[in-house]
């Protein structure tokens, strides 16, 4: 639908809309329509999804389909379930329904359809396959909106770092870079950079509306290096609130689960919502929505009744992760990788440099007390000499989710998936003015991922 023409666009008949509603709906300024490719999500489009939901009370986010990214941009990296209304869409807290299917070049009938009278769109230009903009329909209607694109991150930038093997996105200390004592630049450029990453945390850990407080963030500190750390250590650590948040309610469970969350994929995604789904499960066979007193007294509570679990998330380092992957792993750095673990519906709190080894010590003395659960999913991109997770099974709270749909989607699976169509992203990287990697610079890529390969194959082999 690059071409699409107002005269001759087809619009689907009742039955044929690919979700519900199959009829119109009444139109209201309240419903804002979103839409996007969505491509291995980043934090930017949160960020769009964040400040579209802050302008009305319900988000529909369209998500354009294999076949006309194909035709009108090329090639996804990620398929449609990956992106769209099976994972990442539908896991954004700020997101009430996606769309999927819905046309590259956005149409006022799809919008007015499913309600929404206002689009909202990044301050960037988007065009079909013709050169068009995409927004020329609804920008004529004056149903456009515009929000600010989010600096410093883009699926081209991602591209790039893959590509270049670059590690100058690593950040050695979050505590110190939000402090303004560590990063690039002079001091007054740290502190405003500071300045600026506290804010998106703030935003970032905010509530379904974006406008209230949500999710708690803390930063756990430990003694020693975090390479020497990783084994676990018994000093119980000390926390440092980043933004205060909701903290768990009476009754309910405490799921702890961690890890790197790099390319914050449809792996990371299912496994989480199957960490739900088993809790939910749970839930329902120790009664927790039985007609009794407690569930009364919880929902007669000013929010209106809350699930029966709160999970906590531990984000590791990046020298953590680099340690045990190599190559440049993580692809996202710790901050990086903490927004979009915070802009996940699931997450109720969220703990930055947390141990790679979760110890007794550090089980024992998390702020909310031992948890009742640890939660680990199916996983081969970074392979142990060890088992981390030793401590939780002595406790007898360790959990695992089984296989998944989406248990291979992994930041070395989509870096995989970059490298045998490279071609095709380095003249993406061309067109939009970024330097292309060259045949040297993936061929040292390939390499450095078999030295990273081998490493860990010798590793399996000690254990």
């Amino acid at each position: 639908m690059g071409m699409t023409d107002l005269a001759t666009e087809e619009v689907p008949k009742p039955g044929e809309w690919p979700v519900d509603p199959q009829h119109d709906i009444a139109v209201t300024e309240d419903r804002i329509w979103i839409d996007g490719c969505f491509d291995f999500t980043h934090h930017g489009h949160a960020g769009a999804m964040l400040q579209a939901r802050r302008l009305g009370k319900e988000l529909v986010v369209g998500v354009h389909s294999d076949e006309d990214i194909l035709d009108n941009k090329g090639p996804t990296v990620m398929t449609l379930a990956e992106r769209g209304s099976v994972s990442a869409v539908d896991a954004c807290r700020w997101s009430t329904s996606s769309i999927p299917h819905a046309p590259y070049v956005t149409s006022l009938p799809w919008i007015s359809h499913y309600g929404c009278h206002y689009v909202v769109h990044g301050d960037d230009i988007t065009s079909d396959s013709g050169g068009e903009d995409c927004y020329r329909y609804v920008k004529a209607a004056k149903r456009f909106l515009v929000v600010k694109r989010t600096p410093g991150i883009s699926t081209t930038d991602l591209v790039g770092r893959m590509l270049l093997c670059t590690k100058n996105h690593f950040i050695r200390s979050l505590t110190r870079t939000l402090s303004g004592d560590d990063g690039p630049g002079s001091q007054a450029e740290r502190s405003d950079a500071a300045k600026e990453m506290a804010q998106r945390i703030r935003d970032y850990a905010s509530d379904e509306t974006g406008l209230q407080p949500g999710s708690l963030v803390l930063s756990y500190a430990e003694t020693g290096p975090a390479q020497e750390a990783s084994m676990g250590t018994q000093d119980p650590g000390s926390y440092t609130t980043v933004v205060d948040g909701a903290l768990p309610k009476p009754g309910q469970r405490i799921v702890y689960l961690d890890g790197g969350f790099d390319l914050f994929s449809s792996g990371h995604i299912e496994f989480l919502r199957q960490v739900v789904k088993a809790e939910e499960a749970l839930a329902r066979q120790t009664g927790w929505y039985d007609d009794t007193p407690a569930r009364k007294e919880r929902l007669a509570g000013n929010n209106g009744g809350y699930g029966p679990t709160y999970i906590v998330a531990g984000i590791h380092d990046d020298e953590v992760i680099n340690h045990w992957k190599g190559v440049n792993y993580p692809i996202m750095n710790i901050f990086e990788r903490g927004l979009l673990v915070l802009q996940c519906r699931y997450i109720h709190a969220v703990i930055f440099s947390a141990p790679f080894t979760p110890s007794k010590a550090y089980l024992s003395n998390l702020p909310f007390g031992t948890p009742d659960a640890v939660y680990h999913g199916p996983t081969t991109f970074m392979p142990l000499t060890y088992d981390p997770y030793i401590a939780a099974r002595d406790l007898g709270i360790y959990r695992e989710i089984g296989n998944h749909d989406f248990q291979n989607v992994n930041a070395g699976e989509i870096v995989q998936r970059i490298l045998r169509s490279r071609q095709m992203y380095e003249e993406r990287q061309k067109k939009k003015g970024q330097k292309a990697a060259g045949e040297e610079a993936v061929r040292r890529r390939e390499n450095m991922e078999k030295e990273a390969a081998a490493l860990e194959k010798e590793r399996a082999m000690t254990r």
